[in-house]
């Protein structure tokens, strides 16, 4: 259910808001009715257009229920709200049934209760059936938010329920390929100025989190599960690709106070970001820190520059392509070059990992290719404690 109330920025409804006297013709002159008459016109177009004034428009939702699709209602709520407004969603689960996205600005969404997205796989699969918002290898979306100036709070109550664990079985005998249409959980596309705060992703079938496209974006809270309950696959990593989140194409990202068990990247900063800042980041399982894969696409120059600071709990590893062409993306590539630059990696502690630091140029390679043209230059590893199962780093 949604209920959606709106105040003028005087805090009356805007059925009172005009003053009556200026709408009595009996008591105004009439020289007075055609200015009366374009002054409302023109501060209702002002306001209800062009977004001028402080408005205040709250929508709030309970879930529907069992069994139930809230995909209308979370949708409608959004695109009452979501300008200048600020949606509320009540704890519980709110089942999505289609593709979802959210065009905020200046507003805010507190999301107390789960996005729960049905694991109808083969339905996620037809492309027809998700976005291509992300370049790169192709991946797909499920819920993309994108805008302005807003703030998505989770409360550390929400978030968004995957339902992973029918994908990481279904997986286990089918092939897995990049671009193959498993859906990034959440992604933010084209933002700018929008923060994410105490939000949950559990179970997500894919990468957790994609940011492409995007400047000055803020996470602040990050709880992220992809725990394997298939008595089956017990003992091997039955959740692969479940990265924290892949950045690309993005500047001025900011990644605090994340918690982050998967089977993959924990945090995977891809080609072209810029002034990442981690800090107080734990990882749990999976692959740790990844700076790539870098030079994939042989015509796309990679930069990532000029700070990237990460503060980490697990290794840190950076990867590129060979310097050859073996097929094209998604799954194939190489050939690329660019360059990874002023990164400092600082208070980092370790807990039995494999390789502290790891660096290798031979991402999907084969014996005889040419060797990568990527460069890394001005790499910091300051502060570090912690045990490994190796006593060297590699590269």
């Amino acid at each position: 259910m949604t209920v959606c109330i709106y105040r003028s920025p005087h805090g009356f409804p805007f059925s009172t808001f005009i003053p009556t006297a200026f709408l009595d013709f009996d008591q105004v002159p009439s020289s007075m009715h055609l200015l009366s008459w374009t002054l409302a016109f023109v501060f209702l177009f002002a306001e209800s257009v062009l977004g001028l004034g402080t408005t205040n428009l709250t929508c709030s939702l309970s879930p529907l229920g069992d069994g139930l699709d809230d995909t209308d209602q979370v949708e409608n709520a959004i695109a009452t709200c979501g300008h200048f407004g600020k949606t509320v969603f009540e704890e519980g689960n709110y089942n999505i049934t289609r593709k979802m996205i959210w065009d905020l600005k200046s507003s805010t969404v507190d999301l107390k209760g789960y996005l729960n997205f049905n694991p109808d796989i083969q339905f996620w699969l037809n492309a027809s059936n998700t976005f291509r918002v992300v370049f790169i290898q192709s991946q797909a979306s499920w819920f993309v938010v994108t805008g302005s100036d807003f703030m998505i709070d989770a409360h550390n109550t929400g978030g968004i329920q995957g339902n992973g664990q029918p994908w990481w079985t279904f997986f286990q005998s089918h092939t897995r390929e990049d671009g193959d249409g498993r859906p990034i959980s959440l992604t933010l596309w084209r933002a700018a100025r929008g923060v994410i705060k105490n939000f949950r992703i559990e179970s997500p079938p894919f990468w957790s989190n994609a940011v492409a496209d995007s400047s000055n974006v803020t996470y602040d809270g990050m709880f992220v599960n992809a725990t394997n309950t298939d008595q089956e696959f017990v003992g091997k990593n039955a959740v692969p690709n479940t990265d924290g989140i892949d950045t690309y194409r993005s500047d001025n990202v900011t990644m605090l106070n994340w918690d982050i068990t998967c089977g993959d990247d924990c945090l995977a900063i891809k080609g072209n970001s810029t002034n990442i800042i981690a800090r107080n980041i734990t990882c749990r399982g999976g692959n740790g820190i990844a700076f790539g894969s870098l030079g994939q696409y042989v015509n796309l120059i990679t930069r990532i520059d000029p700070n990237v600071q990460p503060n980490m709990a697990n290794g840190v590893y950076f990867k590129t392509w060979t310097g050859t062409v073996d097929g094209v993306p998604p799954t194939g590539g190489g050939g690329g070059t660019g360059r990874v630059n002023n990164v400092r990696a600082k208070g980092v502690r370790l807990d039995r990992v494999d390789v502290p630091v790891h660096l290798f140029q031979t991402n999907s390679g084969h014996s005889g290719d040419m060797p990568s043209t990527l460069e890394f230059s001005n790499l910091t590893f300051a502060e570090w404690s912690g045990t490994a199962t190796t006593n060297t780093s590699q590269s």
